[in-house]
């Protein structure tokens, strides 16, 4: 009886040890899957102005989270508005793309205007944080609507009712308010966060990125035959921020970045052409053009306005040339300041050239091309110190002379052959009134001395 009771004991023993292993791997085996296999959220950040840099941007993390089965994409958007072809691009790429893309209009404060209003449209998730706002969408980059007629007020009509259609397509795909769409393009109107969420613009209201991964968790997604749920629990957010290159490429589109880097190049070039050889402007002049280019060829650009800017500078630079008593330079000023404000042909703030950049360039060419008027109408005006027109007024001292009138005078540091008046001696002081081929022509400086003091 007693072995028995030890044998009992044993085995209860082992079976509560068995009983712990069994539960520990089944807590394993719930929650290892989810730690292995949790949800991943690339998360990406616009705050600039949608041009094709950041349409890049935005289309290449949407493929690399495509290519590394991520459970979607989240945009943390904030921008003015931006180039209508950036803007289709990322919408194409963002209503195609065989994965789920949130638009989230963050921080507070943030806004998605004009074409960052159409972008948010088209995702699949549209959520806004309190305190931003959406809409204005009128395309602006055609000129200003209504106030011409006939082809300019036709065109306008055109560009116009193809906006509309495009937001109203875009947010009957997404099941959103179609009329809010047309009047955000037709209306300009601008809606807050919390009216947005009530008439069916957005779909979620939220404080921050976990309150929106909470309200996201569970949701289905339908994109063309394929069905998402979200799994937001636990997820993993991959952060991708702009890289060097994207950033330098988007600061380079920025209007006024472009607006100084065609100067610097037009300057350098300018330079390099004058002074052959002289290399450092030309190399720095070729870069910034280049650059300038590039910028340009992704804003609106008025060429009216470029044609204005390389005028003014032609102007300055032939104030330098011609002496028009400053008509030259005044013009130069006038060019500059109206084509800089012409450059950009859209009324829109994020795509013109700030005054405050606009005045202290025009100012610094102005002053640069006026002081180098200066210089040269000084130079014109000194007296020559070199060649026989620079010894003319000299002072000399005789060192021979015979009874002829000539002999010999140290002037400008050497011997010259001199001619003048009979009475004069070694070590008298001369001064030099004209050149006769090699010859000094001189007179005594006591007489011109003695002239002066008898007319005075």
């Amino acid at each position: 009886m007693g072995r028995y009771k030890k044998g009992n004991g044993v085995f209860a023993d082992l079976t509560a040890r068995l009983g712990k292993y069994i539960v520990f791997l089944c807590a394993l085996v719930i929650v290892l899957p989810e730690l292995l296999f949790a949800s991943e959220f690339l998360i990406v950040e616009v705050k600039d102005a949608i041009s094709p840099p950041i349409a890049s941007y935005l289309i290449e993390n949407i493929d690399e989270a495509l290519a590394e089965n991520m459970a979607a994409v989240i945009i943390r958007l904030d921008t003015p508005g931006g180039l209508d072809t950036a803007m289709r691009d990322i919408i194409q790429h963002e209503m195609n793309a065989n994965i789920p893309v949130i638009v989230y209009v963050s921080p507070k404060g943030a806004r998605a205007a004009s074409a960052g209003a159409i972008i948010t449209l088209a995702a699949d998730v549209a959520a806004m944080a309190p305190g931003t706002n959406i809409g204005a969408a009128h395309p602006v980059n055609i000129g200003k609507a209504g106030d011409e007629k006939g082809e300019d007020t036709t065109m306008v009509e055109k560009v116009t009712n193809d906006a509309v259609a495009y937001a109203r397509s875009i947010a009957k795909e997404r099941g959103r308010n179609e009329q809010w769409a047309e009047d955000a393009v037709r209306k300009s109107i601008s809606t807050p966060a919390n009216e947005a969420l009530e008439i069916g613009v957005v779909d979620i209201l939220a404080e921050n990125m976990d309150d929106l991964l909470a309200q996201l968790d569970g949701r289905v997604i339908k994109k063309g035959a394929t069905t998402f749920e979200l799994q937001t629990k636990g997820a993993h957010l991959v952060e991708n921020p702009m890289g060097l290159r994207y950033r330098l490429l988007a600061a380079i589109s920025n209007p006024n970045i472009a607006y100084i880097l065609m100067l610097i190049g037009l300057a350098g070039i300018y330079f390099e052409l004058s002074s052959p050889g002289a290399i450092l402007p030309g190399v720095i002049g070729g870069i910034s053009l280049i650059l300038a280019f590039f910028a340009l060829q992704t804003l609106p650009v008025n060429f009216a306005g470029v044609a204005l800017i390389l005028l003014a500078v032609i102007l300055f630079i032939a104030e330098i040339k011609v002496p028009s008593f400053g008509l030259l330079t005044v013009g130069g000023i006038i060019s500059m300041i109206l084509g800089s404000l012409l450059l950009f042909r859209t009324p829109e703030l994020y795509a013109q050239v700030s005054l405050m950049v606009i005045l202290p360039i025009t100012l610094f060419f102005t002053g640069f091309f006026v002081a180098c008027l200066y210089l040269v109408v000084k130079v014109h005006r000194t007296s020559p110190v070199s060649g026989a027109q620079g010894l003319k007024g000299e002072k000399a001292e005789v060192h021979v002379w015979d009874a002829g009138g000539k002999g010999k005078v140290f002037c400008h540091g050497e011997y010259w052959n001199a001619r003048g008046p009979a009475l004069l001696s070694p070590g008298d002081s001369v001064e030099v009134v004209d050149l006769d081929g090699m010859d000094l022509i001189i007179r005594p400086v006591a007489e011109k001395d003695g002239a002066k003091d008898g007319t005075s």
